[in-house]
């Protein structure tokens, strides 16, 4: 029987691997080694109570999760102020008040576990928590944010708090809403500070200063594609032109038939009248850097970013990335019976089919009997080559994978990223039994 294939997921992107990636971690990597960028980035329960009046009301309905996110009322719940106020100061106070009464007549109900999961936004409610905005004149330091098309405040707002401008993934969203500020978001990339309050934040946005022309922000996965769409959008450079400087690999001293895998995530300044020639070969070189300074032998180049371009699509934390390339390693094994150097990946196998970014974790029938040099599960070892761009910390897990028995891995929630690493096809279906269960229940998952 054929084993079952290596079930992963897209949203950092979102803001973005993180939003716009399928595999992309988002979500939480280690800084070892750090996500390199040019210059470096400094930074992308439900409950119901019984009526508290003995007036009879229509069933209660609605979860603490929604009180603070609108939804629904503290009425909706059961739990309103029997007379309300004339005037509508406070509301947050009331919602506030009624968790604290809720949870005070369930502790013994799992009060202490509603606590755990809301008692900060409770506490900032009632305005004895953590501030979100950092005091005036704290900036300092440099950052830098990449706005796209569409963005509005809900979606920048994460973006400032990644890169260390802002002291909450929602300070500049809630400042906005609470000062009614209407503004329109300009894509390109943006000179910020770190430490900033939302309000210096948005007069910084609104200065074209600060707006970085000749910068382009690329992050790690995107393929090469991707990539040229970003250069000619954000750098004004015609796409007409991008294509004819990747044409020719050899032209940067690359050997291998596509620039796939050798543009560099990171974010680049360039001078006014950059050719598209120039902004080429500097980020291929800031690639021949990175293997460089991982140790990479000048003929082993490819293959490893051929592995690296893998584990970065397919692994979500940055523990991950080196078990997803222990994996690797143990399909590429001549003893291996499990998979018989089938590396079986499903980023390999979309990319092959041009269903990389196609919105679903789960690769297609077309992908799977796709007959290409990148289906890994018709053709053993590696690809023919990268099938997206790598950063550091991919790279170094390529070259050092962490030991271990695993020939499978599976996520098994693609909200939170968790990754099941099997030693046993037998294992490895659990983990894909546990899967499927995932995407039943979150019809809307991305499965």
């Amino acid at each position: 029987m054929q084993p079952a294939r290596d079930t992963q997921s897209a949203a950092w992107q979102a803001a973005a691997r993180r939003a716009d990636a399928p595999r992309s971690g988002s979500e939480s990597r280690r800084n070892e080694p750090s996500r390199d960028r040019e210059p470096a980035l400094v930074g992308a329960g439900a409950g119901t109570a019984a009526a508290a009046s003995a007036t009879p009301r229509s069933t209660a309905s609605g979860s603490l999760e929604d009180l603070f996110t609108g939804e629904t009322t503290t009425q909706q719940i059961g739990w309103a102020p029997q007379k309300p106020p004339k005037r509508r100061r406070g509301g947050g106070r009331w919602i506030a008040l009624a968790i604290v009464l809720i949870l005070v007549g369930g502790v013994a109900g799992g009060g202490f576990a509603l606590w755990n999961t809301y008692g900060e936004r409770i506490q900032a409610f009632l305005g004895n928590g953590e501030p979100l905005e950092y005091e005036a004149g704290q900036a300092t330091g440099e950052a830098r944010v990449t706005i796209v098309s569409g963005d509005t405040g809900q979606s920048v707002s994460p973006k400032l708090f990644e890169a260390g401008v802002t002291k909450a993934t929602n300070s500049l969203y809630k400042y906005m809403v609470d000062n009614a500020v209407g503004f329109t978001f300009q894509p390109g990339v943006y000179k910020l500070q770190q430490q900033m309050t939302s309000e210096a934040v948005i007069a910084a946005l609104r200065d074209p200063a600060n707006r970085l022309d000749n910068s382009v922000q690329l992050r790690e996965g995107l393929t090469l594609t991707q990539s040229l769409d970003i250069i000619s959008e954000q750098a004004g450079i015609a796409r007409a032109d991008l294509d004819a400087a990747v044409a020719t690999p050899s032209t940067y001293g690359v050997s291998a038939s596509t620039l796939e895998g050798w543009i560099f995530p990171a974010t680049y300044d360039f001078d006014d009248g950059v050719t598209a020639p120039q902004v080429i070969d500097r980020m291929v070189k800031r690639t021949i850097e990175s293997l460089d300074k991982a140790g990479v032998a000048p003929n082993d180049r490819e293959r490893i970013l051929t592995i690296a371009s893998i584990i970065e699509r397919e692994a979500r934390s940055s523990e991950d990335f080196y078990k997803v390339s222990r994996v690797i390693e143990n399909r590429l094994q001549p003893d291996n019976t499990e998979t018989h150097g089938l590396l079986q990946m499903d980023s390999t196998a979309q990319y092959g089919a041009n269903e990389l970014d196609a919105g679903a974790s789960s690769s297609s029938a077309n992908a799977l009997n796709s007959d290409n040099p990148y289906n890994t599960y018709k053709y053993p070892g590696l690809p023919v080559g990268p099938i997206a761009n790598a950063g550091d910390l991919a790279i170094d897990a390529a070259m050092h994978p962490v030991d271990g028995p695993w020939y499978y891995f599976t996520t098994v929630n693609l909200s939170t990223g968790e990754t099941v690493f099997s030693t046993t096809y037998a294992d490895q279906e659990k983990a894909v039994a546990q899967f499927q269960q995932w995407c039943r229940e979150n019809p809307n998952g991305g499965c």
